[in-house]
């Protein structure tokens, strides 16, 4: 399975800073350590183009991030310093995606060790987002002739509003969250379908709303039928985990474990392929929340080799 990280592009944050960037290079180096994927399937992406981007961002937004100009009031928004190196990280982790489409269009199923960053909205950026990269991927494949309809299947336990604001009018793309009702952002926009879950959810209650949730979002994008999606786009966050610091859920591991494949599966039987990406995660130990994105990759992987008729001894 195809593989796209950008964690070689390291972005410089102040020591103490909460956001786990170390993830990125310990799930690449787990991935690589279990021969996850196959000779030349890890690969670093292409950075997205400026046409890629300001098809999803107001070209404003884009020439304040690009030069350096963005207000200090929002890059506060955003939670990132500015830099060269954060500017060029953001294009990066949004081509992994676009990478990991442009893939499993191709094998079925590929991913993305980044991506998710579905907080930044049109004009703006937000919660540690810069770049949104779903609706950038969906649109540079809509223009490419490659895909007509795409569904983008919001699992990280915060509302992708800026997913829903970009992307809000817009039949092509149906967009799908399921999310904490009272978690960041506070001010949520209104996706093609949302499910809002109490905090405290446990495994029974995550996994009943998600099961009724995605078959309203296949039915609702018309996957698996003539005309409808034709390819999906998995947030799968690591922070609905019980012992995430910003998720407020009580949803295990192996409760994730099989979120992951109700996801996977339901795509699966509808023909649909499926670009995963790893959203937030944010557990008290790094290492819990890299068990996580592990064991999404590890379930994706082994039903693209199962697909393929591959069959290691």
């Amino acid at each position: 399975m195809k593989v796209f990280y950008s964690d070689t592009f390291v972005l410089p944050l102040p020591e103490g800073h909460r956001f786990p960037m170390v993830k990125y290079s310990m799930l690449r180096e787990r991935v690589e350590a279990e021969g996850i994927t196959g000779p030349g399937e890890l690969r670093l992406p292409e950075a997205v183009t400026d046409r890629e981007i300001t098809r999803s961002h107001d070209p404003g937004y884009l020439r304040r991030v690009a030069d350096g100009t963005i207000s200090e009031k929002e890059l506060r928004r955003i939670g990132f310093p500015w830099s060269e190196l954060a500017v060029e990280r953001s294009r990066r982790a949004s081509g992994g995606t676009l990478g990991a489409c442009r893939a499993a269009l191709e094998d079925g199923l590929a991913a993305n060790l980044a991506g998710g960053t579905h907080h930044a909205l049109t004009d703006r950026g937000e919660g540690y987002c810069i770049f949104n990269d779903s609706p950038i991927a969906a649109r540079a494949l809509q223009a490419e002739k490659l895909v007509e309809r795409v569904v983008v299947l919001d699992t990280d336990v915060h509302q992708g509003n800026g997913t829903a604001e970009i992307l809000s009018g817009d039949p092509s793309v149906f967009t799908f969250s399921i999310h904490g009702e009272k978690n960041f952002p506070f001010n949520k926009e209104r996706s093609d379908l949302d499910v809002e879950l109490p905090d405290g959810a446990d495994d029974t209650a995550y996994l009943g709303a998600l099961e009724q949730g995605l078959e309203r979002a296949f039915e609702g994008s018309g996957a698996g039928r003539p005309g409808g999606a034709s390819l999906a786009i998995f947030l799968a966050g690591a922070d609905p985990f019980e012992g995430d610091r910003l998720g407020r859920l009580a949803v295990t591991k192996e409760g994730l474990a099989e979120r992951d494949r109700l996801v996977l599966e339901g795509c699966r039987e509808r023909g649909l392929p499926v670009a995963v990406t790893m959203a937030g995660g944010y557990a008290r130990e790094v290492e819990h929340t890299v068990d996580i994105h592990l064991g999404t990759i590890r379930r994706a992987a082994a039903m693209q080799k199962k697909e393929k008729g591959i069959v290691h001894g």
